[in-house]
């Protein structure tokens, strides 16, 4: 759209006062109320956004054309599991072999968090044995892609009152990937579950002829009429969409005024908020013991005196619903509420395994302390897929502006990947050193996430990126 219909329509910059409206209303000027129309003529906006907020078929199509890398991304992380036994006999591999198997995922996915965001930046965000050991590690790198690209384009992409939910399904589908590997894996050997892990991604590669570009990325690199374009595709044919289309351009705008980002402008002062708030999560989510809990639950239940594969179905059971449920609650709720819950929960979950395995460790209540553990792993997984899975992800998606979104997003998808490599690494050495010390650590870590998310992280809910990304980060053009 051009700057002569913007000033014609007499559109406000809504980006300039957020602080007056707080969470994300309009401006109180007249002229924000007038679009104008494809046609050239003007029409009242309603008080309510009902026509941009709706859900379309076009913006279902490409949030689940998006998501089918989430559910290669689950059943990646599940393959290993019920693969190994079959690899192992199969090819002769020895356990450090398979130990090398199975962790080079997450080096090759750090490795693609190292250069996603420059990657989506250039190309878009549609765009992206020793042979065992090759494929493994390319997985972790697309891994490391999708991680990064999935959620923030998903966010980018979808009406504000929507966007929580939508950007969700991404650890839905995550999670979805897992429990269904882990189904399959029971009934079909390891080279079938490999061949049946190319189909969703030959759906996602087949899909993305079909569904449109980020509309504000378009906007970031000068395109405004594909902006316009993609935008109307994805809010309806008969959506006004103006005034999110002069929302993205003047905030484009006025990052381009700036200079060219690059990774050391992101440690600057105005960025400190934002760049705390998705490093934060990030170090809390992985640290709090989640792939420690994920990759070795069977052990730690068998530790405990219960049966590994009942432990691990009860786990799978919880974890998809209460991942379901996150979805929905998302918009209704806001972040902050069900991060709260959500960090209190896994709290609860560690703290109730490393008693049981206190009272385990002393002789008292031998009868009832696996079913504590299991009740502990159980809690902490309900109360991760609930918010602390996938909220990390979308607020990430949301707090960084367009123009350091590709270096922010290397950075924060690489600390995520490496706390998950350290944890993975290292559980098994920190259970023989004391099991409950190291499920007592990670719930005094759940518990600092509880106050961090209280006093640092922002409610995003209902708000558009733009306002967001201005509430943040204070944007002079001196500076």
């Amino acid at each position: 759209m051009g700057k002569e219909s913007m000033e014609e329509g007499q559109l406000s910059n809504p980006l300039l006062n957020v602080k007056d409206r707080g969470g994300g209303g309009h401006s109180g000027d007249e002229g924000s109320k007038i679009f104008i129309s494809r046609q050239g003529g003007t029409s009242h906006d309603p008080e309510s956004d009902d026509e941009s907020s709706s859900v379309t078929t076009m913006l279902v199509l490409t949030t689940l054309v998006a998501v089918c890398g989430s559910y290669v991304f689950g059943s990646a992380v599940g393959y290993s599991s019920p693969a190994q036994s079959g690899i192992v006999d199969d090819l002769g591999l020895t356990v450090a072999e398979y130990s090398l198997f199975g962790s080079i995922l997450t080096i090759g996915a750090m490795i693609g968090a190292i250069v996603s965001g420059k990657i989506a930046d250039y190309i878009g965000r549609r765009g992206v044995a020793w042979w065992l050991d090759l494929g493994r590690l390319l997985v972790g790198c697309g891994m490391g892609l999708l991680s990064y690209v999935v959620p923030v384009y998903i966010a980018e992409i979808t009406p504000k009152n929507l966007r929580g939910g939508f950007t969700t399904v991404h650890q839905l589908m995550i999670c979805c990937g897992v429990s269904l590997t882990y189904l399959i894996g029971a009934f079909v050997n390891w080279r079938i579950l490999a061949l049946l892990g190319t189909i969703p991604c030959l759906v996602q590669l087949l899909g993305l002829f079909f569904i449109p570009e980020s509309p504000r990325w378009l906007a970031k690199i000068g395109r405004e009429n594909e902006c316009e374009a993609a935008l109307q595709r994805l809010r309806g044919e008969n959506a006004n969409i103006y005034k999110e289309v002069a929302e993205i351009k003047d905030y484009t705008e006025t990052l381009g005024r700036l200079s060219e980002a690059s990774i050391t402008h992101l440690f600057q002062w105005r960025y400190a908020h934002s760049l705390l708030v998705g490093v934060g999560l990030m170090v809390l989510q992985q640290f709090g013991g989640v792939n420690g809990i994920a990759f070795y639950a069977s052990a730690i239940f068998i530790s405990a005196g219960f049966s590994g594969s009942v432990g691990t179905i009860a786990m799978v059971v919880v974890q998809v619903p209460m991942t379901a449920l996150g979805v929905v609650l998302m918009d209704k709720s806001g972040r902050r509420p069900l991060l709260l819950v959500s960090s209190a929960g896994t709290c609860l979950g560690c703290l109730l395994v490393g008693l049981s395995f206190i009272f385990q460790d002393i002789q008292k209540w031998n009868e009832a302390t696996p079913f504590l553990a299991l009740a502990g792993v159980l809690v902490y997984t309900g109360s991760f897929s609930l918010g602390m899975g996938g909220i990390p992800w979308v607020i990430m998606s949301e707090i960084f502006p367009i123009n350091m979104k590709g270096s922010a997003g290397s950075l924060v998808t690489l600390v995520s990947w490496l706390g998950s490599w350290i944890i993975s690494y290292s559980f098994n050495f920190l259970m023989n050193w004391s099991s409950s010390g190291t499920f007592f650590g990670f719930s005094c870590i759940c518990g600092l996430t509880v106050w961090f998310v209280a006093m640092l992280v922002p409610e995003t809910k209902g708000r558009t990126l733009e306002e967001i990304q201005a509430s943040l980060n204070p944007i002079s053009e001196n500076t």
